[in-house]
């Protein structure tokens, strides 16, 4: 089996695959063995050992609420996916490598991931030690952090066992409004609108204008919702990793993450995070003040109290593994019953 894995690049892929699943399951995580794993060189207690540490003795209540969205996650992964598809190297582009620190890092769009794009980068030395000095465009840059698909499989195998592991989330219809608001209502995205905005108007507009068909400048969040639920849409490819559910960009039921941070707690997540990297001189950009936040929310009830309940319920299925993996109740605006 090995042989013929080797001589063609789809048995390849699929070995590969194997090897992850099966890595996932041997893991030895918090709840056993993770203090024997360690970091290339063994100098200093990696971050994985670190978290270890703190699962043993008393916890703080922060490292308590992370110990509970882990088993939380644990669980409905054993609860709601029995059957899935077999990963591909493809699956690992968006889990960042720090080798330095023994860092994993899943990104998921609107979910403060520039900032923790620049955070690698200050702690990689690459770029400026204060993060905010870092352009967003040089953050986002091809090819500046990289990518667990990057490696072969024995090197993903060692990253995968001995690597801290963490990703951040969103209540899924918040992030969903701003990754409408900012990629196709904005003017500033005259590119995105392009790409995407002119697809939408052609198939989903009864009577498009001229400009709209070469611009997209002018998608009304309606539309938006029903490209997303067109099947049609779903049968193209996989949707654009803005807008994209985070268990499918991070596939946190094979992959295991140690820690689970979430947007709405941002600022106390990413110390509870950079603690465990020990490197107390970092400090992570300014998260939004608490009146930016509310008044994200509110844009995001605005726009989805204007759409159907019919629309709301089918949309709602569609990001149902995101609101259950992550511990989200549906947001009170929508009238899903």
């Amino acid at each position: 089996m090995g042989r013929r894995c080797w001589r063609r690049r789809a048995l390849a892929a699929a070995c590969l695959v194997a090897a992850l699943l099966l890595l996932s399951a041997l893991r030895p995580g918090l709840e056993g063995g993770a203090a024997g794993a360690g970091r290339p060189g063994g100098k200093s207690r990696s971050p994985l050992q670190r978290l270890y540490d703190l699962d043993q003795g008393p916890r703080s209540a922060l490292a308590e609420v992370h110990r509970q969205r882990r088993d939380l996650l644990r669980r409905t992964c054993s609860r709601h996916t029995r059957r899935q598809r077999l990963l591909q190297p493809e699956d690992l582009r968006h889990v960042l490598v720090d080798d330095a620190h023994g860092l994993l890092y899943c990104y998921v769009p609107k979910v403060a991931c520039t900032n923790w794009k620049r955070v690698l980068l200050a702690l990689s030395g690459r770029a400026p030690p204060d993060p905010r000095a870092i352009p967003a465009h040089e953050a986002h840059a091809p090819g500046r952090l990289p990518s667990l698909a990057d490696f072969s499989p024995a090197e993903v195998n060692r990253r995968l066992r001995a690597y801290l592991a963490f990703l951040f989330v969103r209540e899924p219809f918040e992030r969903l409004a701003s990754a409408y608001r900012n990629k196709l209502e904005r003017p500033y995205s005259a590119a995105f609108q392009r790409r995407f905005g002119t697809s939408i108007v052609r198939r989903l507009r009864p009577r498009p204008g001229p400009d709209a068909l070469t611009r997209g400048h002018d998608v009304r969040f309606a539309e938006f919702l029903a490209y997303l639920l067109d099947p049609r849409t779903r049968r193209a490819g996989p949707f654009n990793e803005h807008w994209e559910r985070a268990h499918a960009l991070c596939h946190p039921c094979r992959l295991r993450y140690d820690v689970v941070g979430k947007f709405e707690t941002l600022a106390e997540d990413a110390a509870f995070v950079l603690g465990l990297v020990g490197a107390p001189g970092l400090r992570f950009p300014e998260p939004p003040p608490r009146a930016r936040a509310a008044a994200t929310r509110d844009r995001a009830a605005r726009l989805f109290r204007d759409i159907s309940p019919f629309y709301q319920r089918r949309l709602f299925g569609l990001y149902r593994m995101d609101f259950l993996l992550f511990n989200y109740s549906a947001p009170s605006y929508l009238r899903l019953r």
